[in-house]
Parts: structure tokens; sequence; C-alpha cells
């Protein structure tokens, strides 16, 4: 929205303070006809202009509105407040039109009687036309005919400005034009049939839902494929229902579950319903101020006032009494726990006909515990639908610009079409150059973008101490190459330790992703957070981890023999271009190793037999992709052993005699070499 002044508009404002208001000064004249600096950025000050004759309402009806609004936190704009003295009022006022997103005219029954009105009338409807001003009109016991077609005190009050020398007949057909433009939007009629509080209410709603709907917290031009998750929303929260709904959004880290709440919390919340609240980031702002202090938020939100919260306890009285039979609009942001929902919904006997109910987690377990019908889950991009978000944060384009595709396209491979990602990268390269593009992507394949392993690790935090252990063997070990997820599933996860009650937790988190053939993956990004929680355990001294996946980090521990009974699992893919001489001795020190995988190749040279120092009663998968011994070692008795995998390897005999592997559940030889 431009915030210069119509050249038009500037002269004739002129023309009306010469004529209408003689008091008005030479240089306050020299003030009136200069505009504003232009400007592409809207400048708004005010949400909310109000226009009405004073003698008519300023100390009842439009004062009760100016309250009500300004309880709602709107900002508006009214002449008696606002004006600063020593300036001319119609470049004050002139200037507070065209700083206000909205309008709303309160056509009483003396109010075309007013000159002043009328201009503000003519000022607000200019101002619409060329910029998009939200016009509300009240009918403050006038008929909208009146208004329209200026009869009754309209025509009583334009006849008397016609006989008025002082005033342009030009200007009074302004003046009418404007009367026709706004009595003819619809707006509201108060005759007495109703409660002015409840109109009010009404009213104060209704400009909420306008400002927040064309003045949404989001840039809809920057959205992608999120039309079809508003669809599917609101058709699960069945608006014309008069049911009680309670309606889940789950999903992983940084998959858009706020933003979807938030649209829809701006499309709906104010349009039907007796109050709204919206509270974010319920997980940390619980442990930051209390579960009380966000019943209070919740409440004074709703009722639109401030209301006193002593303690949760007390809290839960207010909330069933101010609730009751109370058609509202809620929406609870990033849940993690049953006392945040008990304390922020509780029960659904609490809420009046109609209610809606809206929480995102990112536990599907906890939606269903709390009898969420329906859950709706939120997926990842697909790949041009990720093309798409990532071109919009790094070209303000849709597409990449030329010379670009390749790289946006490794970028967006990286972000396996999480929106977080896509955006956190796209705006970090934005107007770089192609050799900084390059540089980020080999930067990211050693230090991870913070800002999105942040978001990403909240839910690793929150898991126990076995499902954090299963998780990491999951991002450390079951990696696969070349970007294959390894063959997982829940039975290997039981032999290796793991409880299957904690597959089930990590899939509810969104932590993992089981097939419909039963097997279990992870998200790219959540293995690198994974990997690089691991890393986080000792920097500098790889030995001291709880697991080793880079193959530099084993080459480091086994040649200077620096392994350590906190390593409990090794997988790795051997390098033919590296070659290393490396020291057997140090497996020994692994008394805690659990899970074994290493890709032998040519260039590795082994000093000592390695089987022989792997002495540990933990150890429970082994997979040397070609090991390069005969034999294997009759003292190597891992009895807890679950899964053997020797593919191409020289070995022409396992063991000599019986051995007993109890536990052995899969054997894999694979081709080997006789």
């Amino acid at each position: 929205m431009a915030t210069q002044t119509p050249s038009s508009s500037t002269s004739e404002h002129t023309k009306i303070r010469k004529r209408g208001n003689s008091s008005c000064s030479e240089e306050d004249e020299k003030i009136i006809t200069s505009s504003p600096t232009s400007s592409s950025t809207p400048r708004w000050k005010y949400e909310v202009f109000l226009s009405f004759y004073g003698k008519d309402t300023r100390m009842s009806f439009t004062d009760h509105l100016y309250v009500d609004l300004k309880r709602k936190g709107i900002l508006v704009f009214r002449d008696d407040e606002a004006l600063k003295r020593g300036k001319c009022i119609s470049q004050e006022l002139s200037q507070a039109i065209q700083e206000s997103q909205s309008a709303i005219v309160i056509f009483s029954a003396k109010y075309a009687s007013s000159e002043w009105c009328l201009r503000e009338l003519a000022e607000i409807v200019e101002w619409e036309e060329k910029n998009d001003l939200i016009i509300i009109p009240i009918f403050y016991h006038v008929d909208p005919s009146d208004v329209r077609n200026q009869r009754g005190t309209f025509k009583e009050a334009f006849a008397a400005h016609e006989k008025d020398p002082k005033v342009d007949i030009k200007e009074i057909d302004t003046w009418r034009n404007a009367c026709i433009k706004v009595g003819n939007l619809a707006g509201e009629h108060i005759k007495g049939d109703r409660y002015e509080s409840t109109i009010i209410k009404e009213i104060g709603r209704r400009i909420a839902h306008e400002l927040n709907s064309r003045f949404s917290r989001h840039d809809y031009n920057k959205l992608v494929a999120i039309d079809s998750h508003v669809d599917r929303m609101i058709e699960l929260l069945d608006m014309e229902s008069d049911d009680v709904r309670f309606v889940g959004i789950h999903g992983m880290g940084g998959v858009g579950k706020t933003m979807l709440a938030e649209i829809i919390y701006d499309r709906v919340s104010n349009c039907r319903f007796e109050g709204s609240s919206f509270i974010s980031c319920i997980r940390e702002e619980s442990k930051a101020r209390g579960l009380a202090s966000l019943q209070k938020q919740l409440l004074s939100m709703i009722m639109e006032e401030k209301i006193q919260i002593w303690d949760q306890n007390h809290g839960d009285r207010m909330r069933k009494k101010i609730l009751h039979n109370k058609k509202v609009f809620i929406v609870l942001d990033d849940v993690d726990s049953d006392e945040q929902l008990t304390a922020l919904a509780g029960d659904r006997k609490w809420f009046g006909p109609g209610s809606r109910v809206i929480i995102t987690c990112r536990d599907s377990h906890l939606l269903r515990r709390y009898e969420m019908n329906p859950i709706y889950k939120v997926e990842q991009l697909e790949i041009a639908e990720a093309l798409q978000l990532f071109s919009l944060s790094a070209f303000k384009e849709t597409h990449p610009i030329e010379d670009y595709m390749d790289l946006s396209m490794d970028f967006v491979n990286y972000a396996q079409g999480l929106p977080l990602a896509l955006k956190v990268l796209g705006s970090f390269l934005y107007e770089r150059e192609i050799d900084a593009w390059k540089s980020e992507k080999d930067k990211l394949k050693a230090f991870p973008n913070p800002k999105i392993m942040d978001v990403l690790q909240i839910s690793f935090n929150g898991l126990q101490k076995s499902q954090k252990d299963l998780f990491l063997d999951m991002a450390c070990y079951f990696r696969g190459q070349h970007g294959v997820d390894y063959i997982f599933d829940d039975d290997m996860a039981e032999s290796f330790g793991h409880y299957r009650i904690d597959v089930d937790v990590l899939i509810e988190k969104s932590l993992l992703s089981k097939s419909e053939y039963g097997l279990l993956s992870m998200h790219d990004l959540l293995k690198e957070m994974g990997q690089e929680i691991v890393q986080r355990e000792c920097p500098q001294e790889p030995g001291k981890r709880s697991r080793i996946f880079c193959l530099e980090d084993l080459y480091q521990v086994l040649k200077n023999d620096a392994g350590t009974d906190a390593i409990k699992g090794i997988a790795v893919y051997s390098c033919p271009e590296m070659k290393q001489r490396l020291n057997a001795k140090a497996l020994s020190k692994m008394t805690k190793l659990r899970f074994f995988k290493f890709h032998h190749s040519q260039s590795i040279k082994w000093h000592g037999k390695p089987l022989n120092y792997m002495q540990t009663n933990e150890l429970r998968f082994i997979e040397w992709f070609g090991y390069h011994l005969k034999s294997w070692p009759n003292s190597f008795k891992p009895k807890n052993l679950t899964v053997l995998r020797m593919y191409f390897s020289q070995i022409k005999q396992l063991w000599k005699g019986s051995m007993d592997l109890d536990n052995l559940k899969e054997l894999d030889r694979v081709i080997m070499r006789i």
C-alpha cells in the first residue's frame, strides 16, 4: 500500500480548509498540501479508524465499541484521544486514515449534518479505492436506505449543505457518492431489537476476522501445497455440526503443524464462535511459566478481559465455569504431556455445542490417548513441491534461476521434503554466488545446520534412555550405503536388546516410520541429528564415544589403540583409496561392543586377528563384508550373537566342531569364496 496522498485529494483538501475553516493558518495549509514520501511498504499505525458524529454516539455506543476493540488488542484511532495539539485537524485525520487497515463508519441520525464527518467519509472511500481499505458501516438507528438514497435526516442535512455558500457543490457530490457506496456495503443495522453489547461483540469478532484473513501472519504467496491440508482440516472440523470436536495434528518436527493450525485459526476462529484462543509453544511455555499462567492466558483471550488465576486448581474451576455451554475455538500448539491437555482442554462436556479444539503434537499416541478423533498427519513434501518451496526462499520465485537447478536439487534432496529445512537453507542461500552454494553443500556434510537440528532434537530430548539408545542405534548403524535404508524390523530390534514397545514410541513420535511390509526407516535429517548427538559426546576423542560410524574415526581409534568400554557399536564402510594398517588388539578394550559392521577392502591390512580380540558377551551383530581370513577362531564364542553376516568372505570353514549360539537368528554367508 502506497503512502503518498493522491494529488487530487491534496488539492481538494486545501480548498476545503480554505472555505470551511478560516482559522486554519497559511502554514497549516502548506502542511496539508504536502504529501508523505511515497513508499511501497505499508505504514499501518492503526487497525481501525472510527468515524462517528460525536454528539450522537461519543459517550454511548462509540465509546463501548472503542473499549471492546481495545480489549481485543486492536489498535484504534479515535479523534478525541489521538489528535495532537497544534496541528490542523484535517491533516491529522487524513494521515490517520491512510495509516489504518480498516475503517468503521457509524452512521447516526445527525452524521450527515457534520461537514467534518462527510469529509472523513469521502477520504475513507477515496483511500479504499486506491489502497483496498476495509470499510465496515454501522447503521445506528438509521435505515441503510436513508444513507444510500439520502432520505430522512440525511436528506435534510444535504439540503442544508447545499444552501451553505461556504460549501462547494462538487464537494457535496463527492459526499453523496461516498454515502451511496458505503451505504451499499454489508454492515450492522442497530434498531433496538438486540442488546448493543451483543452487537458490539459481533462487530469486534468480525473486524478481527477481517484483519486476520486479509493481513494474516503468513504470506500465502510463499506457502506451498497448503490448500489441500487446509481443505482437509476444514472437512475434519465439520464446522456445521453442533458436536464438540477435538482434532489432532501430528507429524515430525519442522513439517508445518503449527503453520497449518495458525492458518485454520486465522480463517475460522472469529467468524462463528463466542470466543477463541491460540496458545503456542505449550511444551516450552509450561516449563517456563507454569500451567496456571497458560490457563490464565487461555481464558483471558476467550473472555477478552483479564482473568485472575491463582493456581492450577483454581484455573480448573474457572475453566469449567467459563467454558460451560460456551461455543469456543481453541488451538493448543506443541503439546507433549497429559498434564498439559488436562489443564488446558479438560473434558469435552465442559464446552458448549459447536466448540472446536485443535491440538498439535509430535506424539500420535498422546492424541489417541486423549481420544482425539480424527487425527491428521502432516507428511513431508513431494519433490516438485519441495523444489518450489526452496525456490521461494532462495530466489523469491517458484523455480530455480538459470545455472542453479542442479545445486537446488542437491539441497532439496538433502532436506527430504521437510519444510523447515527447505526454508532455512533457501533463506540462507538467498542472493549468494554459486561458489557459496557449493561451499554450503560441502559444509553440510561435516556440520549440520544448527537451526534445523535444534528443532528436530526436541523430540529426542523427551525420550527415555532405552528409547534414545534405540534411536541412536538406528541413526548410526542402520543408515545403509548410498542413501538406502538398511533392512530393520521389530524382531531385529528385540534381538539387539531393544524393547519392541520403544519401537512403537519412536513411530508415534514421528522419529521412525514403518512400511506396509513392517520395515523401519528414518528421515535422513533425523539420522544426521542422531549422529551429531553422538559426535558431541566427545568431540576430540572418538574412542570415548558410544558409537563409531565415521571411517576416519575408526582408523584413528584402531591405529592409536584408543578404544574404550564406552564404544557400543561400530558401523563403517572402508574406502579402497585409503590404505591403512590397523591394530586389531585395540578391539580388546571395547568390552561393551554390541554391534560391529565393517566393509573390508584390499587396501586394509590388520596387525593381528580381529575376532580374537572381540571377546565380549555383549556382541549381538556382526556383518563383515569381505572378511579377509580363511578361518574362524575357535576362541571366539559370542554366546549372545543374533545376526552373523559374512558376505563375500575368504572363510572356508566357520568353525570346527559344535558352537553354542542359542540366540543366533540369522546366518548369511552369501557367495563365500571357497
